[in-house]
């Protein structure tokens, strides 16, 4: 049988944030103009033309929640949808456009794709669907090869750019295409998203603007008696409110002992909890930023006051280090050093470096210890933790943070020891240090960046990087 503060509490958010208000001013930036696109379209085929290739074909497929699966499509012409964008290498030949191959009923506004001249639209089919027979799939694929073909690429080099759902795509199109070779070539995209331009750290610095309010609002909400799902909803609300576009891109973790990494299941929040809010991706106009906040109920343990505070001054120690040529290897060892000094690790390695989902030291698979854990909240859902998680102490991940990009998209650098790579002017990441020991201490906090020419700006200022308190009697 659920709590009653699991049932109820719905129904009193609007009064939780009815005086809430974030304590500075959002800077909205307009969308990124087309020319900043053209550019990138000019960049894009010269890499082509040095690779040999006479064309692109970039696809996207659909996943769940109506996202696309990578962010390919909204780099190259601000498409939100899925797709597949034929770039001929030549400049005086237009782009082309496939889409609404699948089932999504997003439709444009937002979506009017940049410097495209033909949008060709499949239709989802099937006999479940519409009674069709039929694969929208394979008739994407047709479609491409027809059109392919109409530029004369009946036997050239076509190069590729997709992700694991383009697999079936790519393999019906080479099955149309026999005379072409085609060459895999992500790293043409992925390359050209290391530096970011000024108008696009604009973007950046919007996200985290966002992420800054929605933190704000989860600290005006959090006290004893408010649940896990009023605090997500806290932070979903403002930041959606201002123009954040997904509500899907953090976690939040709330225990005695500091785990994160949670998504919200009705855990009323007690004195001695702690409350981490890991702020995957929160996303403007296509664009993500990236932080971690902690928050303290009450009193806490000895053992938690000396983790936080290792990993606080972490991502301190190596802030001061961000700046055009630091090294990256140097910038991650920094953020560790409090850590080696309080005798919770040996060194900063990434190779030999204990982590929360590491497996055992010769490689095998971990066992999960099956201990009962108390839970009364997720008890009173008639459920039961019956194995401890993290399985083995040390931070989420053996490195320090990574590169921040859009929204889909893969890190396209680590800040990691075995990363000899220097910081250049644009790059934008997150620092953020971890540590969990299990039924122990958890922590989890960061901040976002961006490398200037002088050093850098904290995109993530509007909220301070220690841990919020908040007492136990409110």
């Amino acid at each position: 049988m659920h709590t009653h503060a699991t049932a109820s509490a719905g129904y009193r958010i609007g009064s939780l944030l009815a005086d809430f208000q974030p304590d500075f001013t959002f800077s909205a930036p307009l969308p990124l103009p087309e020319a900043e696109f053209a550019e990138r379209l000019r960049r894009i085929r010269r890499q082509a033309v040095e690779a040999g290739h006479d064309a692109l074909v970039v696809h996207a497929g659909s996943v769940g929640w109506f996202h696309a699966s990578n962010a390919y499509l909204r780099y190259l012409c601000d498409w939100m949808r899925e797709g597949v964008l034929i770039i001929p290498t030549d400049a005086d030949k237009p782009l082309t456009l496939l889409s609404f191959f699948t089932q999504s009923v997003l439709l444009p506004p937002a979506g009017e794709p940049l410097l495209v001249e033909d949008i060709w639209q499949i239709g989802p089919i099937g006999r479940e669907y519409a009674d069709r027979p039929g694969d929208a799939v394979l008739k994407t694929a047709e479609k491409c090869a027809d059109i392919l073909a109409r530029l004369s690429l009946n036997k050239a080099q076509i190069g590729e750019i997709g992700d694991r759902t383009s697999l079936t795509f790519q393999a019906a199109l080479h099955t149309l295409m026999p005379g072409c070779r085609f060459v895999s070539d992500n790293p043409i995209l992925d390359r050209l998203q290391k530096i970011r331009s000024p108008r696009e750290i604009e973007m950046f610095r919007a996200a985290a603007q966002l992420i800054s309010i929605g933190t704000q609002a989860a600290y005006h909400v959090a006290k004893p008696g408010v649940t896990d799902h009023e605090i997500f909803a806290a932070f979903t609300a403002a930041q959606m409110a201002f123009g954040g576009e997904t509500g899907d891109g953090y976690q939040i973790g709330i225990n005695e002992f500091g785990t994160h990494c949670g998504k919200p299941y009705g855990h009323v929040v007690r004195p001695g909890d702690l409350i981490n809010l890991y702020i995957s991706n929160v996303t403007w106009r296509g664009y993500t930023a990236q932080t971690a906040r902690m928050i303290a109920v009450g009193d806490i343990t000895e053992r938690q006051e000396i983790v936080l505070a290792a990993c606080t001054e972490g991502v301190k120690r190596a802030e001061r280090l961000i700046k055009p040529g630091a090294l990256m290897r140097d910038i991650n060892n920094a953020a560790f050093g409090p850590m080696i000094e309080q005798g919770m690790l040996n060194d900063a390695e990434a190779r030999t470096m204990p982590y929360n989902w590491s497996a055992m030291p010769d490689g095998e698979a971990r066992l999960i210890p099956q201990q009962y854990v108390r839970d009364v909240d997720w008890e009173a859902l008639g459920r039961k933790l019956m194995h401890v998680y993290p399985a083995t102490h040390g931070p989420h991940n053996p490195n320090l943070g990574h590169s921040v990009g859009m929204a889909g998209g893969q890190n396209s650098f680590n800040i990691s020891s075995h990363n000899y790579d220097r910081l250049e002017t644009g790059m934008v990441f997150v620092l953020h240090t971890q540590w969990l020991e299990p039924l122990s201490a958890g922590c989890n906090i960061g901040d976002c960046y961006v490398v200037t020419e002088d050093g850098f700006e904290n995109l993530s200022r509007h909220t301070p990087l220690e841990t919020h308190r908040v007492r136990a009697g409110v």
